[in-house]
Formats: C-alpha cells, structure tokens, sequence
C-alpha cells in the first residue's frame, strides 16, 4: 500500500520540511555526480558503521566527534534515487502536520533527536554490522509516529494495487495505516533477526521502529501548544 496524501491541510508552510528534502536532494545528487569509488568512500566516512561504535565501546577509547557525527550524517545521506525519493515523499506527506504542530525549530529538534534514537536502536540491534547504515527513514519514522498520536483521524488516501493491475485508492484512518506499517517493521525486524541480520534487502528495521517509538513518546514534549 503506498500513500498518496491525507485530507488535513497545514495552516502554515512546512519550511523545514521543505529544507530538509532540498538539503538531502542536493547532496545525494551531488555526490551521484561523483565516482562510485567516491560516493563509496563518502557514505563509509560519513554513515553510521555500527561495529565501528561497538569496537570503541568495547576497547573503551573516549569517544570523539568524529565518532559520534554519523548519527546525524547518515540520516542526510541515500544509497539511490528509489530510496531518496521514497524516504522524500513520506516526510512530505507526514511532515507538514507535525512540523505544524511543532514549529519550525522544534520541528528540526525533534528530526534530528528522532534520527539519532533510530541510529542508536540500529546500532544495538546490529552491534556488529560491518554495512554503513544511511538514510532519513529512522528520523521521518519519528515523524510517523507522532503523526500517529497527533492525528489519528486523518485519512491517508492510499494507493492499493489490485490483480487486475487496476489502481484503488482508499482512504484508510492514520491510525490503522501507521500501526500496520508499524507492525510490519517490528515483524521483519523480529524475523530477520533471528536469521542473522537486520539488514536484509537493504532495510534497517530496528532503525524504522525505534524512530516510530521515539516519535510516539516524545512529540509531546515539541509541541507549539501542549494540550
């Protein structure tokens, strides 16, 4: 099921929303200009290396800023275009609400904040994932989640494909959309890890999961009016 929009209009332009898809945009297709040896070297020095933090936490060496830095990094960075625009169209139509709800500068806060809780659930679900983990899912997971406790009568028109190959478009309530995509995360993060990885196909479940829970949690503490 892949979601088209919802039916709540936002009463103020959603700026971070709309400069955090600029912002991943330009560097994903800047660094695509590039060769793969260096977009490769980019995404392994700047996204999140979980056996990289376990080894340090380990040995126990001080951490330094460079070691921390691909908590945030790695959520500005895409492995192709799919993924980019994918992860792009989720946070258009789920983060105009909240950033609404939010303000722009608490709106950002709490991105950034769900984005890293997603990096740290990765990482102890993965402690020893050579692979670097890239991508704003965690973070705009965060963002579903409050979506999911801040409008769960929205209706999110969703496209449902058919096997007569003909396209239907439902209005389903956010709060069954969310919880079921929430479900399915916690069910691929459950099954792949116990076969040894949480990275199958690409896909950092646990990264998906602890960014919904963070975003459920703590979207009460960023709101513009608390009520």
């Amino acid at each position: 099921m892949f979601p088209i929009r919802d039916n709540i209009p936002s009463r103020r332009p959603p700026l971070i929303t709309l400069l955090l898809i600029i912002i991943n945009s330009i560097i994903f297709f800047t660094l695509s200009s590039t060769s793969y040896s260096t977009f490769a070297g980019f995404v392994y020095k700047y996204g999140l290396i979980p056996a990289k933090i376990t080894k340090l936490v380990i040995s126990g060496v001080p951490f330094s800023g460079s070691d921390l830095y691909p908590f945030i990094t790695s959520m500005f960075l895409h492995g192709n275009t799919f993924h980019l625009i994918s992860n792009m169209w989720i946070l258009w139509l789920f983060g105009d609400n909240v950033e609404d709800r939010m303000g722009h500068i608490r709106f950002l806060i709490f991105y950034i904040l769900s984005g890293v809780i997603a990096g740290v659930f990765h990482l102890v679900f993965n402690p020893i994932s050579p692979v670097p983990v890239v991508g704003a899912s965690g973070a705009i997971a965060g963002v579903m989640g409050a979506y999911f406790v801040l409008f769960p009568s929205a209706r999110i028109i969703t496209l449902v494909p058919t096997f007569f190959l003909v396209p239907v478009f439902l209005p389903i309530p956010a709060v069954v959309y969310l919880f079921l995509w929430f479900l399915t995360q916690l069910y691929s993060g459950t099954v792949y890890s116990v076969i040894g990885g949480t990275t199958v196909g690409g896909i950092a479940w646990w990264a998906h999961i602890g960014g919904f829970i963070s975003g459920v949690l703590l979207n009460r503490l960023f709101l513009r009016d608390r009520y």
